[in-house]
């Protein structure tokens, strides 16, 4: 690259590279989505297109980073864990994050009508990211138990809040709902939503009590091969599931995930 006498301001540019071997996440937010789902009509407290929406930018988002070994989404987040030993931009923290968030929003404005059929957008959503760096499995398997245990807090007070405001019998406003509400446990939430609408939480999609957890496996796939001939191939591709993530289980389950460096 030529040189000139105005080179001397790269000096003002941060170095933001990323501490070496820990976990890279990055995590996106939506920013404005309270008004951006209003003026979309999103049903409340869950809108299936709008969380389905997401999981297909997410999915996006790991075809196009290979780096990712688990994502996490619930709501209009997305949290993205990159593998220890990534040195995708040499690690630097502004270009991971602003090209993870822009392929995000890329993605969901592209996919909207597949989801949205009949909804116009009417304006393009925004996201904010950041990214965070954890040194060990088990703080990163503490941040995802976190993220989740945030979606079952949430979807649980939403579903209850939402409820009361729609009761066909005694609509309250959503201030009365949220004095309602105010300083209940999961017990009374629990106990409102099944004796008053007959509601058993548990019972509701694994979508909005656990969130979505991303993850990638081989596959075997027939295919056709040059000659015309079915070929049976191995494919890596990026599962969607909603499952717990607390537990051993998944990780029982999938230990190829964090043992991927």
């Amino acid at each position: 690259m030529a040189k000139s006498k105005w080179e001397y301001v790269k000096n003002f540019e941060l170095d933001d590279t990323l501490l070496p071997s820990t976990y890279i996440v990055i995590r996106i937010d939506g920013h404005g989505f309270h008004r951006f789902s209003k003026e979309h009509s999103f049903a409340k407290p869950n809108d299936d297109r709008g969380l389905k929406l997401m999981n297909a930018a997410a999915v996006a988002v790991m075809n196009e980073f290979k780096d990712i070994v688990i994502a996490y989404g619930e709501s209009d987040e997305y949290s993205f864990v990159f593998r220890r030993a990534c040195q995708l931009y040499k690690r630097r923290s502004a270009k991971i994050c602003s090209l993870v968030v822009s392929s995000f929003t890329a993605s969901y404005c592209m996919k909207w009508t597949d989801f949205f059929v009949e909804v116009p957008m009417k304006y393009a959503p925004t996201f904010d990211g950041r990214a965070v760096m954890y040194p060990t499995d088990q703080i990163l398997k503490d941040y995802l138990n976190w993220r989740q245990a945030d979606c079952h807090i949430n979807n649980l007070y939403n579903t209850a809040f939402w409820s009361l405001v729609y009761d066909p019998s005694n609509p309250r406003t959503e201030a009365e709902a949220q004095r309602i509400l105010k300083d209940t446990d999961s017990a009374a939430k629990n106990e409102l939503l099944f004796t008053q609408y007959g509601i058993n939480y548990n019972s509701l999609p694994a979508l909005y009590r656990k969130g979505s957890v991303l993850y990638r496996k081989d596959e075997m796939k027939v295919e056709q091969g040059r000659n015309g001939e079915p070929v049976t191939r191995k494919r890596n591709i990026v599962c969607v599931d909603h499952v717990d993530i607390i537990g051993d289980a998944f990780w029982t389950l999938h230990a190829n995930i964090l043992g991927e460096i």
